[in-house]
């Protein structure tokens, strides 16, 4: 993936915060690109009930290759732009996840 650069990434304690745009009612669950600085990950399921904020998680979790438990919504539940935390990786290591994408 290009622009990786530009996201807004962040080491914090246990691990590290992504700001993510978020996609709900997509055709499809995936990684888009980079959105300015964030990552925009579209995923089908609706924003009702916290489901979509799960999917999201969900597609990081698969496309940084952790477990799924290892990454949660912690800013933004009710809107399209969101903090993630992805817990046991630095920044570095996130951005060369992304950079394989």
């Amino acid at each position: 993936m290009e622009d990786v650069e530009q996201l807004d990434i962040r080491d914090v304690a246990g691990g590290v915060v992504i700001a993510v745009k978020a996609v709900p009612g997509s055709s499809r669950d995936r990684v888009v690109g980079v959105l300015g600085d964030c990552l925009k990950v579209a995923v089908s399921v609706p924003p009702e009930k916290g489901r979509a904020n799960k999917a999201i998680a969900a597609v990081l979790a698969r496309a940084v290759g952790v477990p799924a438990r290892r990454v949660r919504v912690v800013a933004g539940q009710g809107g399209p732009r969101k903090q993630l935390h992805v817990a046991g990786l630095s920044a570095r290591q996130l951005r060369e996840a992304l950079e394989r994408l």
